[in-house]
């Protein structure tokens, strides 16, 4: 598995170099291939809109919006650019650009200085961010950042190349009334994503990511390392194993699945038809007696052990028929609830998967950490996870909290939310870019949970099963808000449509 990694600011630099070193590639004529395809997906996407306003600095970014100004140009589409001179020197390629611009008959470039800087954007045009680029390493202030807010605040529809003009790429961007950054509605990034792009605070700037490979090599980016990285379709599919034609029920394993409590048994009902529908063999749900009816109406594939308790988890059943076992939604907080997960945890040969209530309850008892089984899957939102870690408004805090934490309790975390970050014990992590807001509702994750248990009970890792299984809960989801819309979209959808995700594989 080789997923698209996410290289810091300064690796990029060397990835540039490198490629126009050893291709060869003259560094103008790499520029060249970028706004090339930068030019393709516009004109492929520019939702008929004619005219544009490209904004360009005097970097190297800036160079890119120049050659596309130019290409824009020359295929009959109105365009004007406005060239800020923001700085005493542009760089080598961007003066090569600026001067085939200026060259142009009836290219239109007007040059914007400090002590006036209008610029005039009229309703319905597209405005193309060429201002910044990703060595950005403080907030954009004064003359800059006058530049920018009159770009959002028009009504144009903005592209930002490579990265939205005041965001920084490898640090945390606190928009403040000095500084400002560029409002996008896509981003058309180069080769591989920012990792700016996966926090939730930008989002906003960010908009719809696209990234475009332009040819940088290949050779250097296999061989430079990477703590992070983004999940592709085509890494899913290498992990994804076809069901074998002489296999039976007791191939793919037997799952045990403790869940539900009194009030809450649609948890257990939840995961274990997702478990199900994730290729499980068998699966035992452990329940209490209030839940025992209503599993079997419902889920009548799932054979259910009962707890001694009337209402909730207290007491352990025998582990040993076991391959896989889940722990968490839905069994509420009691105390004997508590012990017997102490238990479990003692007495668990193989990795657990803990998610819901199973999170809240190691809160409290954060000693019990270091003796969970190694391998051991947390599947927790934000809050649970601040929990049993530290709150923090910084989500490059959160990252490194992350890792510190997987690699400490030799654990792995599904971070859920958008671009769930799938943090591994060896401290790297893994976005997932499956998945809606429609996912925003009480159910969804019980459904992971299940997802990741059946797929475990299959035979995969620890660490394949939180890829594949985050990215088939996401894509099942995207599918589903495909047929109903996302407002509309609820926990058992997911479910319903896990088929069609499995069918993306293979």
């Amino acid at each position: 598995m080789c997923p698209l990694k996410i290289l810091p600011v300064e690796k990029i630099r060397e990835l540039d170099s490198y490629t126009i070193s050893n291709e060869p590639v003259d560094s103008i004529n790499l520029m060249e291939r970028a706004a090339a395809k930068c030019y393709e997906w516009i004109t492929g996407n520019a939702l008929n809109i004619n005219s544009f306003k490209v904004i360009c600095g005097m970097g190297n970014n800036g160079g890119d919006g120049l050659a596309i100004a130019r290409m824009l140009h020359f295929a009959g589409y109105s365009v004007e650019i406005y060239y800020i001179r923001h700085a005493a020197e542009a760089s080598n390629d961007n003066k090569v650009n600026f001067k085939r611009a200026a060259n142009i008959p009836g290219l239109i470039v007007t040059e914007v200085f400090e002590d006036d800087t209008s610029i005039d954007i009229s309703e319905g045009e597209v405005v193309i961010d060429a201002l910044l680029g990703s060595g950005l390493n403080k907030p954009v202030t004064g003359f800059l950042a006058d530049v920018i807010k009159q770009v959002n605040n028009s009504s144009a529809y903005v592209i930002s190349i490579d990265i939205p003009s005041g965001l920084m790429a490898d640090l945390p961007t606190v928009e403040s009334k000095k500084s400002a950054i560029i409002n996008a509605d896509y981003t058309l990034t180069f080769q591989m994503p920012k990792l700016a792009f996966f926090m939730p605070e930008n989002d906003k700037y960010t908009g719809k990511l696209v990234v475009l490979d332009i040819g940088l090599s290949t050779e250097f980016i296999n061989d430079t390392g990477s703590s992070f990285h983004l999940t592709q379709e085509s890494d899913c599919r290498k992990i994804y194993k076809p069901l074998q034609r002489f296999a039976h029920k007791g191939t793919y394993g037997h799952a045990l699945l403790i869940a539900g409590s009194l009030g809450k048994i649609g948890a257990s009902i939840m995961a274990s038809k997702a478990c199900l529908r994730s290729g499980a063999g068998l699966i035992t749900a452990h329940t209490p007696w209030c839940g025992m009816d209503a599993i079997h109406s419902s889920v009548p594939e799932v054979m259910v052990n009962l707890d001694k308790s009337e209402t909730h988890f207290s007491s352990l059943p025998d582990l040993s028929p076991y391959n896989a076992i889940a722990i968490g939604p839905g069994i509420g907080m009691h105390p004997e609830t508590q012990n017997a997960l102490k238990l479990l945890i003692q007495e668990a040969k193989s990795p657990l998967i803990i998610d819901a209530d199973g999170l809240n309850i190691l809160a409290e008892n954060k000693t019990w950490l270091s003796f969970l089984p190694p391998g051991t899957i947390l599947t927790p939102h934000l809050k649970e996870f601040e929990r049993i870690t530290s709150p923090t408004d910084n989500h490059f805090n959160r990252l490194e909290i992350l890792m510190a934490f997987t690699q400490r309790f030799k654990v792995y975390v599904v971070l859920k939310g958008a671009f769930s970050a799938i943090g591994f014990p060896d401290g790297t992590v893994y976005f997932n870019p499956t998945g809606n807001p429609g996912m925003a509702t009480g159910g969804t994750g019980d459904v992971l949970t299940g997802i990741i248990l059946g797929l475990k009970a299959t035979g995969y890792s620890s660490g394949e099963a939180c890829i594949l299984g985050t990215w088939l809960h996401g894509k099942a989801a995207d599918i589903a808000a495909k047929k109903i819309s996302q407002p509309a979209l609820i926990a058992t959808d997911v479910i319903g449509y896990l088929g069609k995700a499995f069918l993306k594989l293979g």
